[in-house]
């Protein structure tokens, strides 16, 4: 059967919405701190490549509240030109939409970041729409009803490349049908909670009631997103709150173990400049750490996306904040190993709290650890290179956040973080210090990131150094407010002398 061509006309509609939803997929993806991948050279013509190979109607269907996924589909296509990798997988976990009475969808009375949810479920929506046959097989052994609406069990959705052919679905089907079963039994083995575990056991010892009722939540929009889980602002008993809760798709063993960890640690710490544990829910599916809103958002953003800057005085209270939150976590054993600008929130006063202890842990009986964690540009290069660490390692990463507050630039930044790594521990490499600054704030800096850890002071010796330097800057600015009051006086006077 023969098909017109579009118009030219509609060619350029077509283009047009491709390029919009492609420039929104970066802007989300740019906006997120946790996808490095956008820092590397021609990353944008890399994605607007991918869009243009495909068909206007990928673009259409993209969901751009999951801009992510979009770096999903062009990996799978990378790996499928390898014919060993075909046909390449990706398998996660999606909710559909519920059902009202008449058999429709209904997806109006939730917010646009949780809409095609369940009620409390955190599980994403399908990456393209759901039609009425995935409805229909969601609902299948599995439905139930809340006010009418029917909602369905999650369902695994597979995306997958191969080599474009013909009916390669019913040519290959044998193939798939084993290379699924495969992938599915692996995610089953990370994702599936047996009945026993359903609930974390995190240690209580009575003093405190932290669990949450996933019911007295109510979800605004979303904040910030990363590989591991999503933020909401949302409210608690009419408080404001922040609800960060993970992705189904990347819930395993040592996600479950992180996330208990995290809570364990949020629920015994209590300090002006550490953010505010509220509660947590820790019944599968529907895991989430509630906490203080911090209407300030992240350092991070505030540097890099809103492009502020810290005056000098400025500057030396958000590093006092700092060192002083970090100083309480080590007097209690516990070690951060992701100190960096984007877990440094700020709320309505410009108090600036330490968050984010995903991969926090108490310091061990011997006092070192060897995993590597946390993020390369900020890591320290005993971290780097896995050899044994301590408390120190948060210093280092302290000395990096410093000279981010001083300059307002990435660290780093005309490298990949893999390079920056190796220059680290290889070469010595180290941020450049502006010219301009404090000689005493320069050298707490070089302190900071010495490459032996016994070198680096503690925070409790930083934050004494940050408020001396305070001290003498404040009395300097005092001193140059008098003599320019003198001077005015003076002036005065002579004119009226004259």
């Amino acid at each position: 059967m023969a098909v017109a061509e579009p118009s030219p006309a509609a060619n350029s509609r077509q283009q047009m919405t491709k390029r919009e939803v492609y420039n929104e997929v970066l802007r989300r993806l740019k906006e997120s701190p946790n996808v490095e991948e956008v820092e590397q050279p021609g990353f944008d013509d890399q994605l607007w490549a991918h869009f243009n190979r495909l068909p206007t109607r990928y673009a259409l269907d993209v969901n751009v509240e999951r801009a992510e996924d979009v770096l999903m589909h062009k990996r799978l296509l990378q790996l499928a030109h390898d014919p060993l990798n075909r046909p390449a997988f990706e398998i996660r976990l999606v909710q559909v939409p519920p059902i009202t009475a008449d058999g429709n969808t209904d997806d109006s009375t939730r917010p646009s970041s949780l809409r095609n949810r369940g009620p409390q479920s955190i599980h994403p929506p399908p990456a393209f729409g759901s039609s009425p046959n995935l409805i229909a097989l969601a609902l299948e052994d599995g439905d139930s009803t809340v006010r009418g609406l029917q909602y369905s069990r999650p369902m695994h959705e597979i995306t997958f490349s191969t080599d474009d052919k013909p009916k390669v679905l019913s040519q290959e089907i044998e193939q798939l049908r084993t290379v699924i079963k495969k992938e599915l039994l692996k995610i089953e083995e990370q994702t599936v909670i047996p009945r026993e575990i359903d609930h974390l056991k995190i240690p209580n010892d009575g003093t405190d009631v932290w669990e949450i009722d996933p019911r007295l939540l109510k979800f605004g929009k979303q904040v910030a997103s990363g590989t591991y889980g999503d933020l909401y602002k949302g409210t608690y008993c009419n408080q404001e709150v922040a609800i960060k809760i993970l992705k189904p798709d990347q819930i395993n063993a040592d996600c479950r173990k992180d996330f208990a960890q995290e809570v364990f640690i949020l629920r015994k710490v209590r300090h002006r400049n550490v953010v505010q544990f509220i509660g947590a829910c820790t019944q599968s599916p529907s895991l989430c750490i509630v906490t203080e809103f911090m209407s300030g958002g992240s350092v991070y953003d505030y540097l890099h996306k809103r492009k502020g800057t810290f005056k000098l005085p400025s500057l030396l209270r958000v590093a006092i904040n700092i060192s002083k939150g970090m100083d309480y976590l080590h007097q209690n054993n516990i070690i951060h190993r992701d100190l960096k600008a984007a877990n440094l929130l700020m709320d309505e006063h410009d108090v600036v709290k330490v968050a984010d202890f995903g991969v926090a842990r108490v310091k061990a009986q011997s006092g070192v650890m060897t995993v590597e964690t946390g993020t390369y540009r900020w890591m320290a290069p005993e971290v780097i290179e896995h050899k044994s660490y301590d408390h120190k390692a948060d210093i280092f990463s302290y000395g990096i956040v410093m000279w981010e507050l001083l300059t307002g630039k990435i660290p780093y930044e005309y490298l990949t973080p893999l390079q920056a790594a190796v220059g680290v521990v290889q070469q010595g490499l180290r941020p450049t210090i502006p010219k301009n600054a404090h000689r005493k704030l320069a050298e707490l800096l070089r302190k900071c990131w010495q490459q032996d850890p016994t070198s680096r002071p503690d925070f409790s010796e930083i934050t004494e150094i940050l408020q001396q330097i305070a001290k003498e800057v404040e009395d300097e600015g005092d001193d140059r407010r008098k003599e320019k009051s003198s001077g005015g006086f003076l002036s005065v006077l002579k004119r009226g002398l004259n």
